[in-house]
């Protein structure tokens, strides 16, 4: 007689305080991961992107004509892409690191306020509503109208669906290729700034800054609340999980923490 399988254990969130680093950068806009977790990027109100070595905090700095909402590393981390209140979205070589983009897309009619990739897409959330997707193989550009200006964006692990935050303090999660809403999360704060929206490690958990100092997280299929993280007083404007490591980067004021599960070993210190 064959004995079933256990279940597998529920995915962990991120609970425990690890690290605060002070970036040097005014207030911190956008925090971010590169592909396998071992450098983060910052951008702040100073018009620089910081490049960060967590081990040894080096930090390779990136000036901008613009000041700049979000940023991310493509899949080689060969690439960086930036949104910017000039509504442009500017792609950088990290490899040649030059100090101008090298190719720029202007199609948005307000400020873009997020940006994802996957292998060949760009996915970006702008002020005036519209949550836009550039195929670059097909060199095609889709556009849905959510209404309230975007906030954050990003897709699901399955490259199935895209998440999108507004200024009406909601998530919605959209059908990507047919812009059906599939599900909707709300419970925090955003009215007045630029907070971003995340995906769990395993696409379990929907997860949200929030203004009044928290990240929220709620189940993707349920929609419950799940956790409320109390990061500090000030709004929580930024946040990034690790792709494949329950650990998040949390980013309020002029610092980033991170954050780790229960279980998580480590020394919690601030550089």
């Amino acid at each position: 007689m064959a004995f079933p399988r256990p279940r597998p254990a529920r995915p962990e969130l991120p609970r425990k305080h690890v690290r605060t680093i002070e970036c040097g950068q005014g207030a911190v806009r956008a925090v971010r991961f590169n592909v396998d977790g071992n450098y983060c990027l910052t951008c702040g109100s100073d018009k620089t992107l910081k490049l960060w070595n967590p081990p040894t905090h080096s930090t390779h700095p990136m000036c901008l004509l613009q000041k700049v909402n979000c940023v991310q590393f493509n899949e080689e981390a060969t690439i960086i892409v930036s949104g910017s209140i000039d509504s442009t979205v500017r792609c950088w070589d990290c490899r040649s690191r030059r100090p101008d983009p090298v190719q720029v897309l202007d199609e948005a009619k307000d400020g873009i306020s997020s940006l994802k990739l996957s292998a060949s897409e760009i996915l970006t959330g702008s002020v005036d509503g519209r949550v836009r997707r550039y195929d670059l193989r097909a060199g095609q550009l889709y556009s849905d109208y959510v209404g309230s200006p975007i906030t954050s964006v990003c897709f699901s692990k399955d490259g199935q669906c895209v998440l999108a935050a507004s200024l009406d303090s909601t998530l919605r999660l959209l059908d990507k290729e047919t812009g059906e809403m599939l599900g909707e999360y709300t419970g925090h704060r955003s009215t007045s700034y630029r907070l971003d929206c995340v995906l769990s490690e395993q696409d379990t958990h929907v997860g949200s800054a929030s203004e009044d100092g928290n990240v929220y997280f709620w189940d993707l299929v349920e929609g419950s609340l799940a956790l409320t993280l109390p990061v500090g007083r000030g709004v929580v404007q930024s946040i990034a999980f690790h792709p494949t490591l329950p650990c998040l980067l949390a980013a309020t004021e002029g610092c980033v923490q991170l954050w780790r599960e229960d279980s998580f070993e480590g020394d919690t210190t601030t550089t």
